[in-house]
């Protein structure tokens, strides 16, 4: 299966459960569940806003944190706390595919994904260690991209 069917069932399946839910359909949720569904990773809200103002829809900011705050009380998507009052977001995907963690650049504040299972066995032996039932994890390592530490 594509990366863009994948994530296009994310926003299909999210708003359909928003209107099992009893939401009414919005011009604004539309339009940031569809953005968020065709990301590979996390975005801001301004990110959100900037992008989907360049695709000519017309959603106010206010808006954009209004949805995103509804779709992380939901569960629908995931609030990445970068620092400095920053959060990301990003779709939570059923059954952890898509699963990665985070690389954050504290120069520029590049964000990069990545996946690495000996990190996932290594958190699964801290689970079966300590008598845990983790339910999710997230990983955020800060540091400098490569442009950065170079300069």
């Amino acid at each position: 299966m594509s990366s863009s069917l994948a994530t296009g069932g994310w926003a299909e399946r999210t708003i359909s459960s928003l209107r099992a839910r009893g939401h009414r359909s919005g011009g604004a949720r539309q339009a940031v569940v569809e953005l968020l569904g065709a990301q590979d990773c996390c975005l801001t809200a301004q990110e959100i806003f900037d992008r989907l103002r360049a695709e000519g829809r017309h959603v106010g900011i206010a808006s954009v944190y209004r949805v995103l705050e509804q779709l992380s009380r939901d569960g629908f998507v995931q609030r990445v706390d970068v620092g400095a009052g920053t959060s990301r977001f990003e779709p939570i995907h059923a059954g952890g595919e898509h699963h990665h963690h985070h690389l954050f650049c504290d120069g520029c504040g590049k964000v990069e994904a990545f996946a690495d299972d000996q990190l996932e066995r290594a958190l699964r032996k801290v689970e079966s260690k300590t008598g845990y039932t983790v339910a999710g994890h997230d990983v955020l390592l800060r540091g400098a991209c490569r442009d950065c530490a170079a300069g």
